[in-house]
């Protein structure tokens, strides 16, 4: 599958969570207050809601949560700064992490 193939997908299976979402009437998911969710608000919620975040928190650990942000900045072409990517590890760990 092409990565142009994958980034139409991925765009797809957002719009349809999103649609579901308000389809239901359900209020999306605020991110927990803390260090580091700025940097979150910034440049994750711009290409996906933050149910997405809250939807993964039962089963990702650190090591889980780092190579995502990586395939977002490799594979999907967010463009997060690289002093950005510890700080949203960090605190996607802490707040949204099985460990």
């Amino acid at each position: 599958m092409s990565v142009h193939v994958m980034n139409r997908f991925s765009a797809v299976t957002v719009v349809a969570v999103l649609y579901a979402t308000a389809a239901c009437g359900a209020e999306p998911n605020e991110l927990e207050p803390g260090a580091g969710r700025d940097s979150v608000m910034a440049n994750c919620v711009m290409c996906h809601s933050v149910d997405y975040i809250a939807m993964h928190a039962s089963f990702m650990k650190r090591a889980d949560w780092r190579k995502t942000v990586d395939k977002m900045v490799s594979v999907m072409g967010a463009p997060i700064d690289q002093d950005d990517i510890p700080v949203i590890v960090d605190y996607l760990t802490k707040h949204y992490s099985v460990e």
